[in-house]
């Protein structure tokens, strides 16, 4: 007698693929695809089906500066460690000499420093940051095409072994590492196709958008990306890397929305400076708009908007709090003068009832 046939759904995740998910897009904008990719990834891993002696997942982040490749990799880890700081980061303009090595993998025995020398890439420093529920390391290795041929070797065992052997011929374990490699290569390309609707002063809302279809136009931003990998990297390196994942540039829409992120963060360090009657602070659109004009532009992306957040926000609010002009339960106004481009700051006191005469 023939069993019962039933279809199933193989794009279903589970709970903790789809709390991860969740918590990817809260943070992170603009980016859909590379947040997908690493949720199947780490779904693999909790399914136990990642390849056996390999990293969990090897990532090789593409795209223009300031679109987020470095805040995806902090955020992966603040939502499955509650610390967007541990991760372990390689600047690999900093290893562009062999000797650097040293650093990363410590100086073998009878060299001078021997003991002094603590490598960076050790288990210790893998484990530190595992907890009771996720036991994973994040690794994230800066401008990839930067490295020496020293480290090269090194990765190219990494990748494809998960294995690494310090300077005192300790092994290192990367089977429950994610590994990270960012590179800004194929940005020019990208900027070349998405030029129309980049705009990041206060009147690009004017700037026509992109007359190609968006399946289209993510499918050359994917080609542009990855086309310059090839060409910058050897085939070897190539075929360890799992998923070649492209970061489009940020829009203004795009921006707008990294803009109510960074207001929300500063309004909780408000809340924190100033106790349980906090100061509530409200941005008008053309003091967003500065904000956005200070903070933008098509070569650096976001990168720069925190600092502008913190020169020009943050730190008048820090003296008009320091001077007593702003006290707990005030509410704050910022709204921008458009003549000389700054903000301007008033505040509304709440009215005491029964504070008034008879």
């Amino acid at each position: 007698m023939a069993g019962l046939k039933m279809l199933l759904d193989p794009t279903r995740m589970g709970t903790e693929a789809e709390t991860l998910e969740g918590n990817l897009r809260q943070r992170i904008v603009g980016q859909d695809s590379a947040i997908r990719q690493i949720v199947d990834v780490y779904q693999t891993f909790l399914a136990g089906m990642s390849a056996p002696g390999r990293p969990i997942g090897n990532f090789l982040f593409l795209g223009p500066t300031g679109s987020g490749k470095t805040h995806t990799v902090e955020a992966l880890a603040e939502s499955l460690t509650g610390d967007g700081r541990a991760v372990i980061k390689i600047d690999c303009a900093e290893y562009q000499h062999g000797h650097e090595i040293a650093k990363l993998i410590g100086s073998p025995p009878g060299y001078l420093g021997h003991k002094e020398t603590h490598a960076l890439l050790s288990q210790e420093a893998l484990d530190q940051h595992y907890t009771e529920k996720v036991k994973v390391s994040f690794v994230l290795f800066d401008e990839i095409e930067k490295a020496s041929d020293s480290l090269w070797n090194l990765l190219l065992g990494i990748l494809d072994k998960a294995t690494l052997t310090l300077g005192d011929n300790r092994r290192v374990d990367f089977s429950r590492s994610m590994i990270f490699l960012t590179s800004n290569l194929g940005a020019a390309e990208m900027d070349a196709i998405l030029r129309p609707r980049l705009g990041f002063r206060i009147h690009d809302a004017l700037v026509p958008p992109a007359t190609l279809p968006p399946a289209t136009q993510a499918g050359r931003l994917d080609s542009a990306g990855t086309e310059a990998a090839r060409r910058r990297f050897s085939p070897e390196f190539m075929n360890r890397i799992d998923r070649t994942v492209v970061f489009n540039p940020l829009g203004r829409d795009e921006l707008q929305r990294i803009l109510t992120l960074e207001m929300e963060t500063v309004s909780r360090r408000i809340r924190l400076a100033t106790g349980a009657a906090a100061i509530e602070c409200c941005l008008s659109d053309d003091a967003r708009d500065l904000l956005l004009a200070e903070g933008t532009d098509a070569r650096y992306g976001a990168r720069h908007l925190k600092r502008a957040i913190e020169r020009l926000l943050v730190q008048p609010v820090s003296n008009l709090i320091a001077s007593g002009q702003l006290q707990t339960g005030d509410s704050l106004t910022v709204e921008c003068d458009t003549r000389v481009k700054r903000l301007i700051f008033a505040k509304e006191t709440p009215t005491v009832v029964g504070s008034a005469a008879a």
